[in-house]
């Protein structure tokens, strides 16, 4: 079969062309005699030597040869050594060779789902069924033209190449060739200077155009042909801007791009909520799974709530409810693991301590015996710190956050104070601290939050005070610009209301905004708090790091996120968005022969003057390759804290739409000009091949 001799060869599929070969043929004579044919010698090897009559067929894509045998007519198809006619060279320049890559695997996987009987061929019925279970719902008339022209074999049936041919064909991007078309000087390639003019005036390429331009030629052109005469066909095009490069999450910012040598509460950080958790709040299942989960996808903050356990050792549960429960040690050994196989940033364990004395000095010495060097126990470098060492400086470490004796000058100057004068933060029991584990908290000393000016006055760098969702917008609406302030200097964490039993969760948006640092989630629960989460953490080389704007790092700048237009070096943006297309969106009711009407909703999360949302019109029963060309237009205020977000929904007149796809990114990480959009699915997972395809502008309005 000709998908297995491409999986094994890694041969390039015959594509369908979009544009038609007569224009070809009526300006090229080599073509002219390619369709007239020729006799030729085909050679197996030295004895082996046969005249064959050869003709290029109307598809202008294959190559039939006929033996002296009656009726041995045979197709020659891409990777067959035929190099002897001059008209190739015209064919491979003016149409493309599109290789083995997703979507052609998944054409062959949606082939082999539907040949039940495994016989390789699919009659038209069946075709039909696949392209309900492909979400495509067409016209019967047109999806039979397109069945017998993919028909080459004249069978009555597909092979799985020609049903590659019919996918082709069904999936024609004209919403791409019409932009190609546009900046192609003759109809059927780009040329250097188009492909310059095209990145200049399109995706806004300043400097270095010409070399850039040469790169992208050189990466996703496949037809050799085209490389010598520096030029780009349709599928190159296409392929780069369904690649990263033209995606509109702009690559130099996924890998580590920001400065991480400041101080540690100058950083957003990405956290998580009673992290052993992988359930609701009151019955769930409590597993170290739920570290391994949150560690791997790039959190740096994780937290534990300890408890008196049998036998001596402390264990972890949702204290007061019907949660499963797990050994502490456990849990740290779980760390000691995979704290760094994310990022090497540090990792903080927040510790909602709730053990006796004697079960703490256990805690204690699991941590330090199990962590090893990975546990900070002492500032770095050994002095009397004098603010918050950076990820930078704190690569390879967890940091405790918990109660502690006193406070870091202390501890460095020998001095130990009372164990039962520890200080407790809002989540924890009034009680005894022992020292062992005390000793083990440095940077992060919880304490309780008394007011600003308190704060302002009397707190140390290395003191964090957590608050529950609902103090921190009280404190947001009545002193955000003074919350900004104490953010900039030391740390604060903020956790979800014990109200959210079904372990949901709040906007981290609003938080965010405030310029909170530890905004701990449900990791558990999907939904669009992780997607903003997922979103803002996707730049900078998913480290679990994120470097705050400058104004809310100055301690000499206000910012109040209540009131953003009243800042030093307010510059509005617009931010203007053409939903083009959709590409294979997936199904989401798993009933026969339902199909999706998909509309598209830009969504806008930043300081409350950002927030907005948007929706194109729906389009009828169509998954497969939806067109919109809808324009959504929105002022940015605050583009340094504001998130993008796309979803894909499948329109209900009657009820709630349902969820198809969605995307979640950074307005500063945005790339400008026609882009693809990746689509995501609930759970925060890629689902190839399905996409959006865009054209998006951002201006400054003042």
């Amino acid at each position: 079969m000709l998908c297995n001799d491409l999986y094994r060869k890694k041969r390039a599929l015959p594509s369908f062309p979009v544009l038609s070969c007569s224009s070809g043929i009526q300006a090229d004579d080599d073509l002219k005699s390619m369709f007239v044919g020729t006799v030729m010698r085909k050679i197996k090897s030295r004895t082996w030597k046969k005249q064959r009559y050869f003709r290029l067929q109307e598809d202008c894509m294959t190559i039939w040869y006929k033996s002296k045998k009656a009726g041995n007519n045979n197709p020659i198809r891409q990777g067959c050594p035929v190099h002897l006619l001059e008209g190739l060279e015209s064919l491979a320049a003016t149409h493309l060779s599109f290789p083995l890559n997703a979507i052609s695997r998944w054409i062959c996987d949606w082939f082999k789902k539907a040949d039940k009987n495994r016989d390789g061929q699919m009659n038209f019925k069946e075709v039909r069924n696949l392209l309900k279970m492909m979400n495509v719902d067409m016209n019967e008339h047109h999806a039979l033209r397109l069945f017998t022209m993919a028909d080459k074999s004249q069978s009555g049936t597909l092979e799985d190449d020609e049903f590659v041919l019919f996918y082709k064909m069904l999936t024609q991007r004209e919403d791409v060739l019409r932009v190609f078309q546009e900046y192609s000087s003759d109809g059927q390639k780009l040329m250097l200077q188009d492909l310059k003019d095209f990145l200049r005036e399109e995706q806004l390429h300043e400097d270095g155009v010409q070399q850039y331009a040469l790169k992208l030629i050189e990466r996703y052109e496949p037809s050799d042909t085209a490389k010598m005469l520096q030029a780009m066909t349709f599928d190159g095009f296409l392929m780069y801007l369904s690649s990263s490069e033209g995606s509109i999450f702009n690559p130099n910012m996924v890998d580590l791009y920001q400065d991480m040598t400041q101080p540690l509460c100058h950083y957003f950080i990405s956290s998580s909520h009673n992290t052993y958790l992988l359930e609701d709040q009151i019955r769930g299942h409590s597993s170290v799974e739920g570290y391994i989960r949150a560690l791997k996808r790039g959190c740096r903050c994780v937290e534990v709530d300890c408890w008196d356990g049998p036998n001596g050792e402390p264990i972890v549960y949702h204290g007061h409810t019907f949660t499963s429960k797990i050994f502490f040690k456990d849990v740290v050994t779980v760390l000691g693991n995979y704290a760094f196989k994310a990022s090497q940033y540090p990792v903080i364990l927040s510790i909602e301590n709730h053990c006796s004395v004697e079960q703490q000095k256990v805690m204690a010495q699991h941590l330090t015996q199990i962590l090893g060097d990975k546990l900070l126990k002492s500032p770095l470098d050994g002095k009397i710190p004098i603010g918050l060492p950076s990820p930078e400086d704190l690569k390879g470490k967890i940091l405790l956050k918990g109660k502690k004796i006193g406070g870091l000058e202390n501890c460095m100057n020998g001095v130990v104070d009372d164990p039962l004068m520890g200080e407790v933060s809002d989540e924890e029991d009034t009680q005894r601290l022992s020292k062992e584990l005390s000793d083990c908290v440095v940077y992060c000393k919880s304490v309780h939050f008394s007011s600003f000016k308190h704060s302002q006055i009397h707190s140390k760098f290395y003191e964090i005070s957590s608050f529950t969702e609902s103090k921190t917008r009280k404190h947001i609406r009545e002193a955000g610009s003074e919350f900004v302030l104490h953010n900039a200097r030391q740390l604060s964490r903020v956790y979800p209301s014990g109200l959210r039993t079904d372990s949901s969760n709040f906007n981290p948006q609003d938080m965010w905004n405030a310029g909170c640092q530890i905004v701990a989630l449900n990791f558990q629960t999907a939904g669009v708090e992780m997607d903003l989460n997922d979103g803002l953490f996707s730049q900078n080389g998913h480290c679990g790091y994120i470097l705050k704007p400058t104004f809310m790092r100055n301690t000499d700048e206000r910012f109040d996120p209540e009131n953003p237009q009243n800042r030093d070096g307010y510059k509005p943006l617009s931010l203007s968005v053409q939903v083009i297309s959709g590409q294979q969106l997936p199904k989401v009711n798993i009933k026969e022969g339902s199909i999706i009407d998909p509309l598209v909703r830009v969504e806008i999360h930043g300081v409350p003057l950002d927030q907005a949302k948007q929706e194109t019109r729906y389009i009828d029963n169509n998954g497969f390759n939806p067109v919109w060309h809808d324009t959504l237009q929105f002022t940015i205020h605050v583009p340094e804290l504001a998130l993008v977000r796309f979803v894909v929904e499948d329109y209900d007149k009657t009820s709630k739409n349902d969820f198809v796809g969605q995307f979640t990114l950074p307005f500063i990480c945005i790339q400008p000009g026609y882009r693809h959009i990746h689509l995501l699915s609930k759970d925060g997972t890629s689902i190839p091949p399905s996409s959006l395809f865009v054209h998006v502008r951002i201006t400054k309005l003042m």
